[in-house]
């Protein structure tokens, strides 16, 4: 990302006492300017001014988590479901490093977040004074710029350029660290807010000749597949990108993030790619001889070993990001721009592309050889997690958002949740963050208040978040959170037994806590499913239950995610077929 340089001033002149503002609410008013709904924070020391401006409830509505991390994955979810970002305040020192692994998340998944971190008052920045962090360098490689306020007139600006910086071109998070002085010092002349960066350019309209060139790939393509990433669901356009491959009978894999990219019942949808993505998939990202990927960074997930990935394809990359065009698959024809655009013009290319019904007659056949599957089992003390997911998909109608946290559950709910469109699905990706799940659901129901709400998470990351249970009475938040209990950290256990001989090395939970009284003691309904014979007559009644619960599924500790390609292996060398 390119990071914007920015110029910093000594303090502002003192102006006459009847117009001053001070920098607090110069925050606020900015925050207020850019139609923030939400604070997701937790205070300190070095943020108390920004705090008692708070008080008055004059700007957005502040959200009280019970972990810096918790706020950072909250803002994530609130992000991911309403496409505007998520604004976080935390103190100096620690609230300032808790909330990093949020922040790099963020970054990863290119998430717009505007984080607001507590400094110590200036004349102390440097001194090593209590709680202070270096958080300008420690958060530089993941941000997409970061600030540091040194003059109060300058906080209006700053803050518009971050919010033009963090939600435009391929969007992230922007960190700016306010010094505790920052928040009493007074102003009465603030600096211009108009956003001009000219070092941070953004290009979003894809080149003629581009297009042109595209169309005429297409022509000549006897196989050709869409790989669907993130950015059809960053940029909804999800009805054009259905329309178009409709219109031109092109069959559609997906990343992670971009599941629901088309709708899961689309004869079109050949699932998931990658490690544990479906045959049809693998299968059609090895045969393809043309492969036009829209949004999609190649991540080592899906392409876990480049030189032998698409091998028979020219491959057309279109990124918002140029640094993501040949930066892992070599690429044929790579258009920087938003996928939205190069859509919209590609429908309104007047064009009739090669006919290719073996094609597609071919990738039907790898749908019906190896689809996702399970089998059932005779000990009914574990219900398969799979039918489970399978059931919450049909009481749902496919339309809820789901939050994951991350491991096996999360590959289960990819492979047997029916997705329909964009912003459905909360999960980390690139990162791989487990505690995610519960908070980024909370952040999520705040987006979409009247929607459902589902978050699955193991018993390995539950319990690093599950703190943040306490704010679901407190708000009034009905979120079914599915826990996907094997005892064990069961991705971990899974890679140990395939490739270290079965040596679970700290894998494996002797004790647990009583997750129902845990539940219980935040006011949440506890369900159990200890019977698979119970699976789907007590998922009815955690549904239909007006309020949040906690439903606490019981499955195999020896259940694996299958298929899967092994790391380092090329997409078709997948194990575990059914």
């Amino acid at each position: 990302m390119t990071h914007v340089k920015t110029t910093h001033h000594e303090h502002a002149t003192e102006p006459t006492p009847t117009t001053l503002k001070s920098g607090s609410e110069l925050l606020v008013d900015a925050l207020i300017e850019e139609n923030v709904e939400y604070i997701f924070g937790y205070p300190g020391g070095a943020v108390l001014p920004l705090y008692d401006t708070f008080y008055d409830e004059k700007g957005p509505k502040h959200i009280l988590y019970r972990h810096e991390q918790g706020a950072t994955h909250a803002a994530e979810g609130y992000a991911r479901v309403s496409g505007k970002p998520g604004v976080v305040v935390v103190t100096s020192g620690p609230g300032a490093t808790n909330a990093i692994t949020g922040i790099a998340d963020a970054y990863s998944d290119s998430l717009p977040l505007v984080v607001f971190t507590g400094q110590v008052a200036s004349p102390g920045i440097g001194k090593d004074a209590f709680q202070e962090a270096d958080i300008l360098s420690m958060t530089t490689p993941i941000t997409k710029h970061n600030y540091q306020v040194r003059n109060v007139s300058e906080i209006p600006k700053i803050i518009k350029e971050a919010f033009h910086v963090a939600n435009s071109g391929r969007k992230g998070p922007v960190v700016i660290d306010f010094p505790k002085d920052m928040g009493t010092l007074t102003t009465a002349t603030p600096d211009d807010s108009t956003v001009h960066t000219p070092g941070y350019q953004v290009t979003s309209t894809p080149l003629a000749d581009d297009i042109q060139q595209l169309c005429e790939m297409l022509r000549m393509s006897q196989k050709p597949l869409v790989l669907a990433g993130a950015g059809i669901n960053f940029a909804q356009a999800n009805d054009l990108l259905d329309t178009f491959v409709a219109r031109h009978q092109i069959p559609v894999a997906t990343t992670l993030h971009g599941l629901g990219a088309i709708p899961y019942d689309s004869p079109l949808f050949l699932g998931m790619g990658g490690m544990h993505g479906s045959y049809a998939s693998n299968m059609a990202l090895t045969e393809c001889d043309l492969l036009i990927n829209l949004g999609s960074r190649f991540d080592d997930r899906l392409a876990s070993k480049p030189d032998a990935f698409a091998p028979n394809a020219k491959v057309v990359h279109v990124d918002i990001d140029p640094s993501e065009i040949n930066k892992i698959i070599r690429t044929d024809l790579g258009i920087v721009a938003d996928v939205k655009e190069v859509l919209e013009q590609l429908l309104a290319f007047d064009d009739t592309f090669a006919e290719h019904q073996a094609w597609l007659d071919e990738v039907a056949q790898y749908k019906a050889k190896h689809p996702f599957s399970y089998r059932d089992t005779d000990d009914i003390a574990f219900s398969k997690p799979q039918r489970a997911i399978e059931y919450i998909g049909k009481l749902t109608n496919g339309d809820a958002f789901v939050a994951t946290d991350v491991g096996q559950h999360q590959m289960w709910v990819a492979q047997f949740y029916p997705f329909k469109t964009y912003g459905q699905l909360i999960t980390s990706g690139g990162l791989g963050t487990m505690g995610f799940g519960i908070p980024a659901a909370i952040g999520a129901k705040f987006a979409k208040p009247n929607a459902t709400v589902v978050a699955f998470v193991g018993d390995g990351g539950f319990q690093m978040t599950n703190q943040e249970m306490a704010l679901l009475n407190e708000y009034n938040l009905d979120i079914k959170i599915v826990l996907v209990n094997n005892g064990t950290l069961g991705m971990v256990k899974q890679w140990q037994d395939k490739f270290f001989d079965k040596r679970f090395s700290h894998s494996i939970f002797n004790n647990q806590p009583d997750f129902a009284k845990m539940s219980e003691a935040y006011g949440v309904k506890s369900f159990l499913i200890d019977n698979a014979n119970n699976l789907e007559s007590t998922l009815d009644d955690a549904f239909s239950y007006a309020g949040p619960a906690l439903i606490d599924i019981r499955i195999s500790p020896t259940e694996p995610v299958l298929p899967m390609v092994p790391s380092g292996k090329a997409n078709h060398e997948m194990e575990g077929l059914e």
